[in-house]
């Protein structure tokens, strides 16, 4: 018999607010190297030594952030991949409106090459899926998926940092006039 191990819940509560001191910082214009346990934990109301019970480090923390972020976008995404569905626009807004949400930890992020790259791979292969599901492929005139990705993570950076006056769905509807459905 499988023995369930179960979270307390004050772990949960104090890794949340971990990360939330975080996201606090960094939209603080804070820079990641300037991060230091002192600080997040001070921002958090906790101490070092929770810090340290439930992380590594700076790294291993911000490891987990970023890992959960592409845990959420590829939910977010998922339904993107349904192509047959009426629901593409309300489906493209869910999605952007996460990017929106959490903007200025993704603004910094997005600075570090392995994110950029992890994010324009999440992105390619999203797109390849769908082409894949509509049957356009990439030797019939179609823009290229590397160039395809690039844009929208150009579009989607843009936004987060300087167009956050427009609404998702003032990006969706652009991104869908842009493209008119050949290409994704």
């Amino acid at each position: 018999m499988a023995e369930h191990k179960r979270v307390d819940p004050r772990a949960i509560r104090s890794k949340k607010m971990l990360k939330q001191a975080v996201f606090s910082l960094l939209a603080d214009n804070q820079e990641i190297s300037q991060l230091t346990v002192q600080k997040i934990a001070t921002r958090a109301d906790l101490n070092r030594a929770t810090f340290y019970l439930h992380y590594e480090d700076i790294n291993d923390l911000l490891r987990q952030i970023v890992h959960e972020i592409f845990d959420d976008l590829s939910m977010k995404v998922e339904p993107l991949l349904q192509v047959k569905s009426r629901n593409e626009r309300e489906q493209l807004i869910t999605f952007l409106n996460y990017f929106y949400e959490y903007r200025k930890i993704f603004a910094v992020l997005v600075e570090h090459t392995g994110f950029k790259t992890h994010l324009s791979n999440l992105l390619k292969n999203t797109i390849e899926q769908r082409r894949d599901a509509r049957n356009i492929n990439s030797a019939s005139r179609v823009a290229s998926v590397d160039i395809v990705a690039s844009s929208l993570l150009g579009i989607i950076m843009w936004w987060i940092k300087d167009g956050t006056e427009h609404s998702a769905e003032y990006i969706a509807d652009q991104i869908t006039l842009m493209y008119r459905r050949k290409y994704l």
